[in-house]
């Protein structure tokens, strides 16, 4: 019995454990971000890559055909017309940013520096993000009882003897598409603004105040530079929307104005895809020229 036992017992442990395939690190790292990489690739790279093809199609009124044509870029560098909408659109570009970055930093500066209490900042955030509860065409048609000619702005000042004719200029205009734009994008700035601030260490303010330093100073030395992470963050969010988007042009000029993105709405309608295309490789670089400019002067990765 003892043989049989220790026979037994040594068989037992001599017994090897089923082996495991254990993957490289390297592999395990590259089978971890396969998922992303595939859905990147899919949606983000593969309709990039999908457009830069298409821009180099030839095309006529009966449909598109394959080829290697540097036709439609020579169209598009080439016009006078294509370099004027593409100022006008930087110029709504400028204005909105500038307008967005003092309107935001106001309202983030007052939620996270003067209100003492998290739940009224909570509550007073969560009013500023009401509107976004609503479609963009909705709110952007909204302007129109207010600012056109029998609208609230011009019969208040009607009746209170300010003018005597009503203000033309309000709707359909350069004026009207602005603030439509500001008032779309706005909340893009306060958001990133008003984290960044939510981060800053009072007691980095309280030190300033104690060596004597003003609120502009305060303001100008202290805040400010702690804020320019949230700042290109919401700079980047506002250039690339305001650059891309058509239909606030549309509308709120009246047809009067244009836009990169409207004039590339008006060539697929027309079904000129390749010329639409071109234009949409030129848009994205210069998005991308302007992103990177913001990301050199600051670095937002201390945001990230």
């Amino acid at each position: 019995m003892a043989t049989l036992a220790t026979s037994q017992s040594g068989e037992i442990g001599t017994e090897k454990a089923p082996r495991r395939l254990v993957a490289p690190r390297a592999l395990a790292s590259y089978f971890q971000a396969l998922p992303l990489t595939l859905i990147i690739g899919f949606f983000f790279v593969l309709p990039i890559l999908t457009i830069i093809v298409v821009s180099f199609w030839d095309y006529d009124f009966a449909g598109l055909y394959p080829d290697f044509l540097t036709m439609n870029y020579a169209d598009t560098l080439g016009s006078w017309v294509t370099w004027k909408t593409y100022l006008n659109t930087l110029k709504f570009t400028a204005l909105v940013w500038a307008l967005t970055l003092v309107t935001g930093f106001c309202v983030a500066y007052f939620l996270a520096l003067h209100v003492r209490t998290n739940t009224m900042q909570m509550v007073l955030f969560l009013v500023c993000t009401v509107p976004f509860l609503t479609s963009n065409i909705i709110r952007m048609i909204s302007w129109i009882p207010v600012l056109g000619r029998n609208g609230l702005v011009n019969s208040t000042l009607l009746e209170l003897g300010l003018i005597s004719q009503p203000i033309e200029w309000l709707l359909y205009s350069d004026f009207a598409v602005v603030l439509a734009m500001v008032h779309l994008n706005t909340l893009f700035m306060v958001t990133p603004i008003f984290n960044t601030l939510m981060r800053i260490d009072r007691s980095l303010i309280e030190a300033a105040r104690d060596c004597g330093a003003s609120g502009f100073q305060i303001l100008w030395n202290v805040i400010l530079p702690l804020a320019k992470p949230g700042i290109a963050i919401g700079s980047i969010f506002v250039v690339t929307l305001v650059m891309a988007d058509f239909s606030t042009v549309q509308v709120m000029s009246g047809g009067q104005s244009a836009s990169v993105a409207l004039m590339m709405k008006n060539q697929m309608s027309l079904l000129q895809y390749p010329a639409a295309a071109a234009n949409a490789v030129v848009l994205l670089i210069v998005v991308l020229l302007m992103v990177a400019a913001i990301l050199r002067v600051v670095d937002i990765r201390k945001e990230l």
